[in-house]
């Protein structure tokens, strides 16, 4: 790249490895681990900028709206993976949080490099899936994908909220949208390949996007993921585990409400907290739009 002026902190060549190609192994993975305890630090000063996002992310779920991702490459599999980690965890339905990617799902296996350059295949995408009540997350690492641009201004023209997560400063995509988050990890060790600094970045602040979100909207109590659905042998167990801990109850009577809740650990905690039926342990959390926490505090004041 010839022009400094376009030269990104993502695609400039990182003074301490110009010669990557002639260090040891374990010099080379000791300047990435190096480099990788910057991105925390980074992070931490775009935390106001995350701040806001998870806020209006927050408005919006409680309004019946949602979280959509979307990126091509690494940003829009690490939204994708993001987004489909959040119905084990936290026991939603896979269409509140959604991960899009350039190219489909056939492009979180395959490099499909050309996908990312086609804005209206993005402002296409978003028509598809999102609403007015919905916050749109694009995800760009360069923050000038095409494909990201045309998805956030299809999503500002139906309504809906917009976020911008890059690591880049001054780029289109923090422009563009309502709210930027701009974590500036600065040139990678390989030279341009942000699945590196940029990745780790990325997946960090998405994670506390989504967990914060959901912490915030009662889908954990305490620390505990109690929306968390007993669908396989391991979240049985993590389920039962989760109801000892609030309840005290034994792990036979943690089981039996388990059963009785139908797997729901929120309606097993409430049922040997307060001594009801699960149907009245539905029927206040549902009166309590779902919020966990809310749903203890109505019963304590019964």
């Amino acid at each position: 790249m010839g022009d400094t002026k376009e030269r990104t902190l993502t695609e400039s060549r990182h003074s301490k490895s110009h010669q990557l190609d002639e260090l040891s192994t374990m010099e080379i993975i000791r300047l990435m681990n190096e480099e990788d305890h910057t991105v925390p630090a980074a992070i931490e000063k775009s935390l106001p900028q995350i701040e806001a996002a998870i806020d209006v992310i927050v408005a919006a779920l409680n309004q019946g709206g949602r979280l959509l991702y979307i990126g091509a490459g690494t940003s829009g599999r690490l939204g994708v993976l993001d987004a489909s980690e959040c119905p084990p965890t936290f026991g939603v339905p896979e269409t509140l949080v959604q991960g899009i990617i350039a190219g489909g799902d056939h492009a979180l296996r395959h490099a499909i490099e050309n996908a990312e350059d086609d804005w209206d295949e993005g402002d296409r995408a978003i028509q598809e899936a999102a609403g007015p009540k919905d916050v749109v997350v694009g995800i760009a690492s360069s923050g000038r994908t095409p494909y990201v641009l045309g998805a956030v201004d299809a999503a500002k023209r139906l309504g809906a909220k917009t976020v911008g997560l890059t690591c880049n400063d001054d780029t289109p995509l923090a422009a563009a949208v309502d709210y930027p988050i701009e974590a500036l990890v600065g040139p990678e060790v390989l030279t341009g390949s942000t699945r590196l600094k940029a990745g780790s970045a990325q997946k960090m602040v998405l994670n506390m996007l989504s967990t914060a979100s959901m912490v915030k909207t009662g889908k954990v109590y305490k620390n505990l993921m109690v929306n968390v659905q007993a669908t396989n042998e391991k979240l049985k167990h993590r389920s039962v585990t989760i109801i000892q801990e609030l309840t005290g109850a034994s792990e036979s009577e943690a089981r039996q409400a388990s059963a009785q809740a139908e797997g729901d650990a929120r309606i097993a905690i409430l049922m040997l907290m307060f001594q009801i039926e699960a149907d009245k342990a539905r029927t206040v959390l549902k009166g309590e739009n779902e919020h966990f926490s809310a749903a203890v505090k109505r019963l304590k004041n019964q």
